[in-house]
């Protein structure tokens, strides 16, 4: 698999100067789109048009700063059919136009070639399991978030505040499913999003019971899900939890992620040190 995004990386630098298609390039890593981008997010930790952007004005910036091209040649050669629109996406990534750089010969930045390996520590083992579920119902209550690439969101640490302890204890007890307990909920995540679009997160549990406190239901449609599990020191095993599903176990194995929201559990000692943390995530076969 890692070959395969290596190549579909090699494909992305022979085409900057022209429409870089994702369905070309989930074809070339023998998957879907979805989980190419997904995939694709989750490794480099940008999304993929945002990688091509910033590849495209490193490029575009040395060839302003070379001066042998005029602006607009340079616009339209990588894409832009207009000065304005070229010189707004060059401000986007460098924080300079391009005839002020050119001018002045001003510092830009430069999107570094991305390439793929898989490094074997052979410090952990992760712990998964493939199940299939019928659909089911989680109960709790919804809300919008920004979205957080790295650290602790706060918007998130708020609401789960405003939720309670003692609401979420009487919750867990009337969890009467898996997963189970109390669950941290993202839908509308899609790979494309840039830090700081709304998402919608809910926190919940499986029940079909009346949960009091609980003011909003989401019915989740059958299918495959692979579910991680891990523990450890808190934060570090629920962040790493989640980078070595997509660095390590989607490259492995023969599945790729499906749209679904995806769920999390985690439950922390009462010194805030240890965590035991548990990931479900919609998939389907690689082959079908």
């Amino acid at each position: 698999m890692l070959e395969r995004l290596n190549e579909a990386m090699d494909h992305i630098e022979d085409h900057l100067d022209e429409t870089v298609d994702a369905a070309e390039l989930a074809r070339i890593a023998m998957t879907s789109e979805y989980h190419f981008r997904r995939m694709f997010s989750a490794l480099a930790g940008i999304p993929l048009s945002e990688y091509v952007r910033r590849r495209r004005m490193t490029l575009a910036g040395a060839e302003v700063l070379a001066g042998e091209r005029t602006l607009l040649d340079v616009a339209v050669r990588y894409g832009y059919s207009s000065g304005e629109a070229f010189a707004r996406a060059f401000r986007a990534v460098h924080g300079v136009g391009p005839g002020e750089a050119r001018r002045t010969g001003a510092a830009l930045h430069s999107q570094p070639r991305m390439s793929f390996r898989l490094i074997v520590e052979g410090s952990s083992s992760m712990r998964y399991q493939v199940v299939e579920k019928d659909r089911f119902r989680l109960v709790g209550r919804g809300t919008r978030i920004p979205l957080v690439y790295e650290g602790m969101n706060p918007a998130i640490v708020e609401f789960v505040k405003s939720i309670g302890k003692e609401t979420l204890g009487r919750w867990e007890e009337r969890a009467t499913g898996e997963p189970d307990g109390v669950l941290a909920v993202v839908g509308n995540h899609s790979a494309e999003d840039a830090e700081g679009t709304e998402l919608d997160y809910f926190h919940g549990v499986v029940s079909e019971m009346e949960v009091p406190g609980a003011s909003e239901a989401l019915d989740i449609e059958p299918g495959l899900w692979a579910v991680f599990e891990s523990s450890g020191e808190f934060p570090l095993a629920v962040q790493y939890l989640w980078r070595d599903v997509y660095t390590q176990w989607f490259p492995s194995n023969p599945y790729r992620s499906r749209p679904g929201p995806s769920l999390s559990r985690t439950r922390v000692s009462e010194d805030g040190t240890h965590a035991d943390a548990e990931v479900w995530i919609p998939v389907e076969r690689a082959g079908d």
